[in-house]
């Protein structure tokens, strides 16, 4: 459903520049620990604390970089130009009561979905919220442009793609089925999106038996550069399909796993290795750890994090996973499970499409929760390796409402440019910018 620009109440532009002042960087936080690793830059973000997902834009001779906010509703956008000293250039205030917490740039377009903000992140299921899929004009990087907003007529969108040209790729919940599923929205007229495709799993679509309410598609797609073909970590399954025709997709191979991988998110999302005939696929760890003096975020069966050869696209197939990440020596706690929180896989360094952004070679980014960013080395994909990791200090201050066990660290997201720059976020910190000092990462081609 497309509504009117004129009609919505969603966001209001804050200027971050003073006019004779030069904004100066935050100071990194001490007691991290590192080890092929080092942070270089750091930002609070004008003290809101609590960042998730993460695009950027390289614009002329400037970078910047777009953070979805967490528990203040919005997105800031950062001066990364120099990564040592990181500047809040521009916020944008987001709807209240709502997760808007998911985005993604390709050229001059931004995408972020909106669904209702989950109680435990401090929702009220009482209260209105907003739902559907913006989309952006970025085209002038720091104000940008509100150009629709796409409703889904249901629950809203999770985590979208954009990999430029045609369509976006949602995470959507639609009338007449169940969850999340694939939809693809041509946005060739941005201010007027419309509904192009959609793929489900059977048993999504209210009607048909047996009804799954276990499957969700989390998303985004990971596309082939010419659009032919989506890869994806879909309820239960790593899925590839044949995109040719968005409007009617169709399934090329599939394999599934759970069991044994008994997470309510197994396939997270996919990343495909170039040239490799390998995907990297992980799960998303969802045991909080939630309740007070509670147990800790290690019930839950080990999570999926590892690579499948695909030389056979019909019949796809696991063969290594990565080592399971330990602490360091002098922490106070011998595994991470008992750091409080979640501990597991969560998100990589994926939006391959944007140009801004380092390609896949033989390192895996990899945030990790409460231990902090991993970097495994897949040069030999049966033999994966851990060869760097971040851990962020404890925190001095809560932000948001989890990890409610106790006050943690937890990393969410990762994004690497063609700089070589690594950026994570955090539960409650606000931005890191690292460098990685082992051996592997990509020349950089950016300057």
């Amino acid at each position: 459903m497309y509504r009117p620009l004129s009609v919505l109440v969603v966001v209001s532009t804050v200027a971050a520049f003073a006019a004779a002042v030069t904004p100066q960087a935050d100071q990194i936080p001490v007691g991290w620990y590192a080890s092929h690793m080092k942070p270089i830059g750091y930002s609070a973000l004008d003290g809101r604390g609590g960042a998730f997902k993460m695009s950027i834009k390289r614009a002329g001779d400037r970078w910047y970089l777009y953070v979805a906010q967490l528990w203040t509703p919005g997105w800031t956008i950062l001066d990364v130009t120099d990564p040592a000293n990181p500047t809040v250039a521009n916020f944008i205030k987001g709807p209240e009561n709502t997760a808007a917490v998911q985005i993604d740039v390709h050229d001059n377009i931004m995408i972020t979905g909106l669904q209702a903000a989950p109680p435990s992140w401090g929702g009220d299921p009482k209260k209105p919220h907003q739902e559907g899929f913006l989309i952006w004009d970025v085209n002038d990087p720091v104000p940008p442009k509100q150009l629709s907003h796409w409703e889904t007529g249901a629950g809203g969108t999770h985590r979208n793609g954009y990999p430029g040209g045609r369509y976006a790729n949602l995470a959507a919940s639609l009338p007449g089925f169940r969850g999340l599923s694939l939809a693809f929205l041509d946005i060739t007229d941005p201010a007027n999106p419309q509904l192009a495709g959609h793929w489900w799993m059977p048993g999504q679509k209210v009607g048909e038996e047996p009804a799954r309410t276990d499957l969700v598609f989390h998303g985004p797609a990971t596309m082939t550069a010419d659009g032919k073909k989506a890869y994806l970590g879909y309820g239960d399954s790593i899925v590839i399909l044949d995109t040719a025709d968005v409007a009617q997709p169709k399934l090329i191979g599939q394999l599934r796993v759970r069991p044994p991988f008994d997470e309510e998110i197994p396939a997270h999302d996919v990343t495909l290795i170039p040239g490799r005939n390998l995907l990297f696929v992980h799960a998303e760890t969802t045991d909080e750890g939630d309740e007070v003096g509670g147990p800790t975020g290690c019930n839950q069966a080990l999570s999926l994090a590892g690579l499948v050869d695909i030389s056979n696209e019909t019949k796809p197939k696991l063969i290594s996973m990565l080592p399971v990440p330990m602490p360091p020596a002098g922490v106070p706690y011998t595994s991470f499970c008992d750091r409080g929180g979640r501990f597991g896989p969560h998100n990589t360094n994926l939006l391959q499409h944007n140009p801004d952004v380092e390609k896949q070679a033989d390192l895996i980014y990899l945030s990790y929760f409460t231990a902090g960013l991993r970097v495994f080395d897949i040069k030999d994909a049966h033999v994966p390796k851990e060869v760097g990791w971040f851990l962020p200090p404890t925190p001095a201050k809560r932000y948001g409402p989890v990890p409610a066990d106790r006050l943690q660290s937890s990393t969410e997201d990762v994004l690497v440019d063609t700089r070589g720059n690594i950026y994570i976020t955090d539960k409650q910190w606000g931005v890191f910018i690292l460098k990685y000092t082992g051996n592997g990462e990509p020349a950089p081609t950016a300057r």
